[in-house]
C-alpha cells in the first residue's frame, strides 16, 4: 500500500516525537544512574537517638545543655568552704575510693551563688565569724556543719549556733552520720587468716596535750604497764609512724590499746576500727560496752569496764597470750562479718567525711531548717 504525499509530513511528525521521547528518558536514566549509585554501595546510617544514662544522678534544676539539644540537670554543687586543717587532695577520689559522683564537688568561692550546699569546717571558724560566707545566703542553699572532735574539743564559737541546715558528724542522731561501718554476709568468709604476731600488746599514740581530755586514759596507761609490757609507736615513743606502715605494723600485735581521747556518745573512732581490719584484738577505753556494740560484735574486742582494775586487764590479755583457743574466740565474728581498712595517709583524714556529705547532697533536696547545734551536741 503506498502512502499518499499528504500523509507524510504527519507520520514524519509522530516517528520524531517518538524518537525524541525515547532519547530523553534515556537521558533520565543515565543522570540517575551517576547520582543514585554511589549512595547504594554505602551502608545505611541510622538516624542518631539520645539516649539518657539512667547511672546518671540527676539533682538540680539547672539545665545545661546536650549535644541532642536537650537538657538534663546538672549535679548539685558542694562548696567547700575550708579546707579541713588544710589537708587538700583529689575530688576525684569520692569516685575512686568510694565510688562517689552525685554531687560536683568543689572549693571555688566564686561559685557560691549557685551553690546547693555549702560544708564549713567548724574548727576554721574565726571567733569573730569574719571568715563565714557572706550573707545573704541564697535562698535555697544549705550550710552544713563539719565537725569530728568530741564535745570536750568543741570550742564555742558564739553565733555559730543556729545558722546550718545540716550536721555532719561520727554522731549517729548526725544528719549524715559518717563511721567504719562492718559489713555482713551470709556466705562464710573463708580467706581470713589471724595473721602472724611478734608483739603483745602496742599503742599507736601521738597526742599527750592534757587540754584534749586525755587525762583519763593517760592515767588508765600508767597503770597497765606495771602489769604488762606495751609497745609504743607514733610521737609519744619520740618518733612518728610512716602512713604507710599503719596497718602492717597493727596486725603484728595481739592486742591493741584502741583508748579514745575524751569519752563522749559515739565517740568511736577509727582507733577501734583499724585493730578490727588489720586482724588485731581491741582493747577499748571509750564509752560503755553497749555503745560499742552498736557498732561492732561484742566478741570482737575487750573493754577495760569488763575489769576491775587495770591489773585485772593485764592478768587476762597475759593468760590470752597463753591460750592460743581462747585467743582464736576473738576472731569468730569474722565468719561472716568483715572491716574495711580506713585511708591513713596524713591528708585523708576528713576525705570520707566531705565525700559522704557530697553523695547526701546528690540525694537528699527536702528543706531543712537550722536549729541550735550546740544545744544538741552538747546534750
Amino acid at each position: 500500500m503506498m502512502l499518499t504525499t499528504a500523509k507524510l509530513p504527519q507520520l514524519t511528525m509522530v516517528v520524531a516525537g517518538w524518537l525524541g521521547g525515547l532519547f530523553t528518558c534515556l537521558l533520565f536514566f543515565q543522570y540517575n544512574s551517576r547520582t543514585c549509585a554511589p549512595q547504594y554501595a554505602r551502608p545505611v546510617q541510622p538516624i542518631p537517638t539520645f539516649q539518657p544514662d539512667i547511672n546518671k544522678s540527676v539533682n538540680s534544676s539547672n539545665p545545661i545543655s546536650t549535644t541532642s539539644g536537650q537538657t538534663e540537670e546538672e549535679k548539685p554543687i558542694l562548696l567547700l568552704w575550708f579546707w579541713p586543717e588544710n589537708y587538700r587532695w583529689n575530688f576525684q577520689d569520692c569516685k575512686t575510693i568510694y565510688n562517689i559522683d552525685g554531687c560536683h564537688l568543689t572549693d571555688d568561692r566564686n561559685l557560691y551563688n549557685q551553690a546547693d550546699a555549702v560544708l564549713v569546717f567548724h574548727k576554721a571558724i574565726k571567733h569573730d565569724l569574719s571568715n563565714l560566707p557572706p550573707s545573704p545566703r541564697p535562698p535555697f542553699q544549705r550550710w552544713i556543719w563539719l565537725h569530728v572532735e568530741s564535745p570536750t574539743n568543741t570550742p564555742r564559737i558564739p553565733g555559730v549556733e543556729n545558722l546550718f541546715n545540716l550536721t555532719l558528724s561520727y554522731r549517729r542522731d548526725a544528719d549524715i552520720s559518717v563511721r567504719y561501718p562492718l559489713t555482713v554476709s551470709k556466705k562464710p568468709n573463708e580467706d581470713f587468716v589471724i595473721p602472724n604476731k611478734d608483739k603483745l600488746l602496742c599503742w599507736f599514740v601521738s597526742n599527750v596535750a592534757p587540754s584534749t581530755g586525755i587525762g583519763t586514759r593517760m592515767k588508765y596507761y600508767n597503770e597497765l604497764k606495771k602489769y604488762i609490757t606495751v609497745s609504743i609507736f607514733g610521737s609519744m615513743s619520740g618518733k612518728r609512724m610512716r602512713d604507710e606502715d599503719y596497718f602492717p605494723t597493727m596486725s603484728t600485735c595481739k592486742f591493741y590499746l584502741a583508748f579514745e581521747n575524751s569519752i563522749h556518745k559515739d565517740y568511736i573512732t577509727e582507733k577501734l576500727n583499724g585493730p578490727l581490719a588489720a586482724g588485731t584484738v581491741p582493747v577499748v577505753l571509750g564509752p560503755p560496752r553497749q555503745n560499742y556494740e552498736d557498732f561492732s560484735p561484742g566478741d570482737s574486742f575487750i573493754h577495760i569496764d569488763d575489769f576491775p582494775n587495770a591489773e585485772a586487764l593485764a592478768n587476762y590479755l597475759l593468760k590470752l597470750d597463753k591460750d592460743d583457743e581462747a585467743y582464736k574466740r576473738y576472731f569468730n565474728w569474722r565468719k561472716h562479718v568483715r572491716a574495711t581498712p580506713h585511708l591513713t595517709y596524713w591528708n585523708q583524714e576528713f576525705t570520707s567525711y566531705i565525700c559522704h556529705a557530697c553523695e547526701y547532697i546528690g540525694r537528699h533536696k527536702e528543706y531543712k531548717a537550722a536549729h541550735n547545734i550546740y544545744k544538741w551536741w552538747f546534750s
